[in-house]
């Protein structure tokens, strides 16, 4: 029999986050372990905004997510359910409850929003090189794979449908202490259909990486040895213009505070064009983690 068709890392993300109906309002997702002792928590956040969207009326887009990771997943299938909050005028809202077995680890309330015409302002896009000729975290990743710890070196060399290019790349292994800050191109690495929901859910997806890391940026400290555990708490992310994911975007982070454990985290992101298309801001758990002497 021939061999079958491996499937391309981009349309393994795609078929990722587009959760599936198992029956009225409720939606069932597959997890993938990319290295994380838990589920990562983009991929929640993109399954999540998927289920809502395939409750909302076809002629609103989300605008705005706000989602509370209560308990941490395991790299198994996620139920969604989702309850038609209310169906306005011009708004819809949506709660969306994520499960495993018994247990409820996430929850979120997404609004969509019929457009309308009105002021168009927002602040200026940061003047920064472009992503053409900046080494993607696959390439550095894969560069330094004989000496990261096997638990990632299995995982973190490997396709995942999406390219991010740090214009300052994190060094996993032997950080130095730098400022709070980040600059992230990010694209799928491939085209996409015309569905706005899937390019909103990807992105929804990506806005969970780099952020928590930018908050240990300034402590010198690393995620991949084992010196400090990182957890979301909370998310949220509003959409403010049409965007392609499958179009560079550059995803501007910093974290002005890290207080008692916990870190809050915050990003601007931009179409190549200078367009703000989305905001995201994030607290997550810090903690430093003490090796036995």
């Amino acid at each position: 029999m021939p061999a079958e068709k491996q499937i391309e890392p981009l349309q393994q993300l795609v078929n990722l986050i587009d959760v599936k109906a198992t029956e009225l309002d409720c939606f069932r997702g597959h997890s993938v372990d990319i290295g994380t002792r838990n589920v990562f928590g983009g991929q929640v956040l993109g399954q999540a905004l998927m289920a809502a969207a395939k409750t909302a009326p076809d002629d609103r887009p989300a605008h705005s997510m706000h989602a509370y990771f209560l308990l941490p997943g395991r790299h198994e299938d996620i139920v969604y359910q989702v309850a038609k909050v209310r169906d306005g005028g011009s708004f819809s809202t949506r709660r969306v409850s994520a499960h495993q077995e018994d247990a409820t680890i996430f929850e979120a309330s997404v609004s969509f929003h019929r457009e309308e015409l009105g002021i168009d302002r927002q602040d200026p896009m940061p003047s920064v090189p472009g992503p053409q000729g900046i080494f993607s975290e696959l390439e550095i990743r894969q560069s330094i794979a004989d000496r990261m710890p096997q638990r990632w070196r299995e995982k973190a060399i490997l396709p995942t449908g999406m390219e991010y290019r740090p214009l300052v790349p994190f060094d996993h292994l032997k950080p130095r202490a730098r400022d709070a800050k980040s600059q992230i191109w990010l694209r799928t690495s491939g085209p996409l259909p015309d569905s706005r929901p899937i390019h909103q859910a990807l992105l929804a997806y990506a806005s969970d990486h780099g952020l928590l890391l930018s908050a240990i940026l300034p402590h010198g400290l690393s995620l991949v040895n084992g010196e400090v555990q990182l957890a979301s708490i909370d998310h949220s992310v509003w959409f403010h213009r049409e965007f392609r994911i499958d179009d560079w975007l550059l995803y501007q982070i910093d974290s002005p505070s890290v207080h008692g454990s916990r870190a809050i985290c915050r990003g601007s992101v931009f179409a190549q064009d200078g367009r703000l298309v989305a905001s995201t801001m994030q607290e997550g758990l810090l903690r430093v983690v003490t090796k036995p002497k």
